[in-house]
């Protein structure tokens, strides 16, 4: 039986130039979840405000505070936090192996931010590694 675990990051692109925003690698999609929709929130209620400070109870899992210009890429995440049929699919796409992608976009200046999860198999990844020492086997060509 394979062994997968999973890996959830936060990026903004805006201007073709892609920045992680955070991210974090856990054990199960249901922490991947969970992380997803509070960065979600979290996101969408700093619309409006000021740039928070760091504060020292926040952890270092937490991504970076986005200034949105609009109000539709807030209420996209909010909308996607709180939707039950949002949350199954990508429940459903992390269990077959697919990725779970969230891209809300802010219109007015072109910032795209793009929420997601996989998994990584990280027993895969590593036989796979070993297996780049082993010499390759030899060619059959012409039988």
């Amino acid at each position: 039986m394979r062994k997968l675990d999973y890996v959830a990051a936060v990026t903004v692109t805006a201007g073709g130039r892609a920045l992680p925003l955070g991210g974090v690698a856990l054990p199960n999609r249901r922490l991947v979840l969970r992380w997803l929709r509070r960065q979600a929130l979290r996101l969408a209620d700093g619309h409006g405000r000021a740039p928070a400070q760091a504060a020292p109870w926040l952890g270092a899992r937490d991504v970076r505070p986005v200034t949105f210009h609009g109000s539709d890429a807030p209420e996209a995440l909010r909308a996607w936090a709180g939707d039950h049929g949002s949350q199954d699919h990508a429940m459903s796409a992390l269990e077959t192996g697919l990725p779970a992608l969230l891209t809300v976009v802010d219109p007015f200046v072109g910032l795209r931010v793009t929420l997601g999860g996989w998994p990584v198999d990280l027993c895969g990844w590593a036989a796979a590694a070993a297996s780049v020492n082993r010499p390759y086997p030899p060619r059959t060509e012409g039988v």
